[in-house]
C-alpha cells in the first residue's frame, strides 16, 4: 500500500510543480499575465507540500526520486499541453529516469 500512495504522491507533486512552472512560463513568456504567474506559484508552493506527505521520512532520497518523476512528467505535459513530440531519445532517457526512481524509492534496504 505504501508504493501505491507513493507514487499516487509523486504523480500529484508533478501536476503541481510542472504546471506551476508551466503557468508561471505562460505567464512572463507568453505574456499572459501575472495572474498565470500567481497560480503558478500557489502550485509550486503545494509541490512543496504535497513531497512532505511521502511515507519515506528521508527529504534528500524524495527529491532525489522526484528528479526522474519530473524528467518523465515534463514530456508528459509537454505532449498535453504543447502539442510536443518526444522522440525516441526522450522516450529511453525518461524510462531510465524512472528506473531510477525505482530504483532509489522501493529497492530492498
Amino acid at each position: 500500500m505504501n508504493i501505491v500512495k507513493s507514487v499516487m504522491l509523486f504523480a500529484v507533486a508533478a501536476v503541481f510543480e510542472i504546471g506551476g512552472a508551466w503557468l508561471v512560463w505562460q505567464g512572463i513568456r507568453e505574456h499572459r499575465g501575472w495572474l498565470w504567474v500567481g497560480a503558478g506559484v500557489i502550485a509550486l508552493g503545494a509541490y512543496g507540500f504535497v513531497a512532505t506527505l511521502q511515507p519515506d521520512a528521508n527529504f534528500g532520497r524524495i527529491l532525489a526520486a522526484y528528479g526522474g518523476v519530473f524528467v518523465a512528467g515534463s514530456l508528459l505535459w509537454a505532449m498535453v499541453a504543447d502539442g510536443f513530440r518526444p522522440d525516441r531519445w526522450d522516450i529511453a532517457g525518461s524510462s531510465i529516469a524512472l528506473i531510477g526512481v525505482a530504483v532509489i524509492m522501493y529497492g530492498p534496504r
